[in-house]
């Protein structure tokens, strides 16, 4: 019994730290050093691989601190899925919160950590530093009083800037030395995407955030109104291409992308049904596998770029 009770709240612990979506982190990553190699650097295996570690330990800081600052919100969800509402290991009493607040602080540490090395033991540049600290302010501060960034309706404008933005960035950054114009274009696409993705699982919390005082986008506008701005925003991201192009993104990584537009469409179409909590999980989920899609195309776009100039 001890030892399947043991065994129990590791897998909880596990659960609690939702590891699927450090998915994310890797391909955003990936995308940025696919871009850096594109861009003429040499790839530098011992930059990624602190650079991963910083990634993953901010986002498992993001996952385990939204955990334990939105429990009453959680609490409160009549509606949760498998996208949102939490992880419902605090919810469901399994594990006592300060486990979620103290391993998000010792992750924050280990990003920290990650950063100093990078920058004085690895020898990157003077904004790895300032990138990485960045990046942890605001997956912090996302959910952590007393900015709240999502209650104060700024929720999915950072999960843009972090996500996709600072994520590429810093794998482009540690990779190449500096910054350029290239990473922004791949970015932004995908941020109108991230943006969309979270209000998609927003949909769901809606009555449970409303209930507890934490005004999220969603809540703010109302779902007719959110939904028309995931329209735009996906509208957006397609749009944009031809003008990146013209501003220097490859052809060939803007046609990746345009490769994921199907989708996009289905979702467009679906965005009516948002209001229906039986729909919600599934359009969460699609947002969700749209947004790593795009992502995988466009690294693997530049990737073969890579290839062909190499040959």
């Amino acid at each position: 019994m001890v030892k399947n009770s043991w065994i129990s709240r590791l897998y909880a612990f596990i659960v609690l730290g939702r590891p699927i979506f450090l998915v994310a982190g890797v391909i955003f990553h990936a995308l940025g050093i696919a871009a850096a190699l594109y861009s003429g650097a040499t790839l530098d295996t011992t930059a990624l691989l602190w650079g991963q570690i910083a990634i993953t330990a901010i986002q498992w800081t993001t996952h385990y601190s939204n955990d334990y600052f939105d429990l009453k919100a959680d609490r409160a969800n009549p509606t949760p899925t498998n996208w949102s509402g939490g992880s419902r290991i605090l919810t469901d009493d399994v594990l006592p919160p300060q486990v979620a607040l103290i391993t998000a602080l010792v992750m924050a540490g280990i990003a920290v950590t990650a950063a100093i090395i990078l920058r004085f033991a690895v020898g990157t540049g003077a904004l790895t530093i300032p990138l990485i600290l960045l990046a942890l302010f605001l997956a912090w501060f996302y959910s952590a009083p007393p900015l709240r960034l999502h209650s104060r309706g700024l929720g999915e404008l950072v999960g843009a800037l972090l996500i996709p933005g600072l994520t590429v960035l810093t794998g482009f950054y540690l990779q190449y030395g500096r910054l350029t114009v290239l990473p922004l274009l791949a970015i932004f696409p995908l941020s109108c995407l991230q943006f969309c993705m979270l209000l998609a699982v927003a949909f769901p919390d809606a009555a449970g955030d409303s209930a507890v005082g934490k005004r999220t986008l969603v809540v703010r506008l109302g779902s007719r109104n959110a939904a028309q701005l995931y329209a735009a925003l996906m509208t957006a991201a397609y749009l944009s291409l031809p003008l990146l192009v013209v501003m220097g993104l490859p052809a060939l990584v803007a046609l990746a992308i345009g490769l994921m537009s199907p989708l996009a469409l289905w979702q467009l179409w679906r965005i009516k049904d948002t209001r229906d909590p039986l729909r919600w999980n599934r359009f969460a989920f699609f947002s969700i596998g749209l947004l790593f899609g795009t992502a995988v195309v466009e690294a693997v776009a530049f990737m073969l770029l890579v290839g062909v100039s190499a040959a």
